[in-house]
């Protein structure tokens, strides 16, 4: 069997296998698929005739390394028929042709042959055409391990390192556990926290957002530093009570990158236990603040709030405001979820936060539209008055509304009937 030479095709394979962190396997089959559109175009450039080459035409060959001795053959897959039925000698060969060095051959059987072009017939482009192959092929083979690798890690945390700058994004270097080859991720600006100096070389965790699929260019990996999800890990790596579910998180709620530079990052967290003898905001805080303090210092000084869950909406809506000390809080409308909230007048700045960061996050923990008010000028009576007016236009509306869909509903309806009155009509004239 003829073979068209590769001088240091094993040494090729290694080399692409290390650099590319690739097994052997997958470096070998990307080799022999560019191989073969490389064969492709030395086919078509060779085509004297103006034959037409389908899509799949080349389905049939397939090209073997021989590792050892450094070189590739081609081999086509053909169905035996009768010479006279003998229309494409790329597909089909004759019985006659088969029998002479196989006597036993049958119609309908299929034979291996070998049609590898001389060494020197592979020209210049069909070259080419296999170095660019090559290099998409094992592109693919790449985002395709990176993919089944951390596919089950989406929402995870790793550790990862500062590689370099693209635009406004910061490229890091991520491994899916010890020993394992690192990765290429992506931080976005918006994913980025302000407090981080992401020099190079610089570590950091990170909450692992997404892995892309597809052939898009750039890192697969899309990672951040501002989702809820790596707060709520670094709590749970740094509390035992919460790992062994004697502490829950119930709820989490984050402005990692707030709309003004005059406002820091912040989050408040809600927790819970069913054990009488835990306290779940104490846990989380540890002693002298040791736990929470690892929280703060892996986001670079992010203030955290750790509050008490409760199932009444009053006390857990207070809970949410600390630190500021709430007086009272009237459940307006539980259909709606709002709520007034009156605290003390040196309590409304704290209650608010700068800018409206407490009170927003307290809202986002709870689910419940805060309105803050001054306990001191606030008219209870006038309040309800107001609420219970705007409840009644609230249900007028719903009613008008449901009556004009009534109505337009009956008018559809009796449109309906008398169309169908006609039909019967048409039909008894037509008979």
């Amino acid at each position: 069997m003829s073979m068209v030479t590769l001088p240091g095709l094993k040494e090729l394979i290694e080399s692409i296998s290390r650099e590319r962190n690739l097994p052997r396997l997958a470096v070998q089959s990307a080799i022999r698929e560019a191989l073969l559109k490389g064969y492709e175009r030395y086919r078509r450039a060779q085509n004297l005739e103006r034959k037409q080459f389908d899509e799949d035409y080349f389905d049939n060959f397939e090209v073997e390394l021989d590792i050892e001795e450094e070189g590739f053959r081609v081999l086509s897959t053909k169905i035996i028929v009768e010479k006279e039925k003998l229309s494409n000698t790329d597909h089909q060969i004759s019985l006659d042709e088969v029998q002479l060095v196989a006597p036993e051959a049958q119609l309908g059987d299929s034979v291996v042959l070998d049609v590898t072009p001389d060494q020197g017939e592979f020209g210049r482009m069909a070259a080419m055409q296999t170095k660019q192959v090559l290099a998409q092929k094992l592109r693919d083979q790449q985002r395709q391990m990176v993919q089944e690798e951390f596919q089950d890690l989406e929402g995870t945390v790793l550790q990862a390192r500062v590689l370099r700058f693209e635009r406004q994004s910061v490229i890091l270097a991520v491994s899916s556990g010890f020993g394992q080859p690192e990765v290429e991720a992506e931080l976005p600006k918006r994913e980025q926290l302000p407090n981080d100096n992401y020099r190079a070389n610089a570590t950091f965790k990170v909450y692992l957002k997404k892995v892309s699929q597809g052939q898009q260019r750039g890192p697969q990996l899309l990672v951040s530093r501002a989702d809820a999800g790596l707060v709520v890990y670094l709590f749970a790596n740094e509390v035992p009570e919460i790992e062994d579910e004697v502490v829950r998180i119930v709820a989490v709620a984050r402005e990692a990158n707030p709309p003004s530079r005059y406002v820091g990052p912040r989050t408040k967290i809600a927790v819970d236990t069913l054990d009488r003898d835990v306290d779940p905001v104490g846990a989380c805080i540890g002693a002298r603040g040791s736990r929470i303090q690892v929280v703060v210092n892996e986001l670079r000084g992010e203030k955290i709030d750790v509050i008490r869950w409760s199932p009444d909406p009053a006390t857990y809506i207070a809970n949410a405001l600390s630190p500021a000390r709430v007086d009272e809080v009237r459940l307006m409308d539980p259909e709606t979820r709002q709520t007034h909230v009156l605290v003390a007048e040196d309590q409304l700045s704290l209650a608010i936060g700068k800018e409206g960061q407490n009170v927003r996050l307290a809202a986002r923990l709870t689910g419940w539209k805060i309105d803050i008010k001054d306990k001191a000028k606030y008219d209870h009576a006038g309040e309800d008055a107001k609420f219970i007016a705007s409840r009644a236009k609230y249900q007028a509306e719903q009613e008008e509304d449901d009556v004009d869909f009534e109505e337009l509903d009956t008018e559809n309806q009796d449109e309906l009937e008398e169309e169908l009155d006609n039909d019967t009509f048409d039909a008894e004239d037509e008979e």
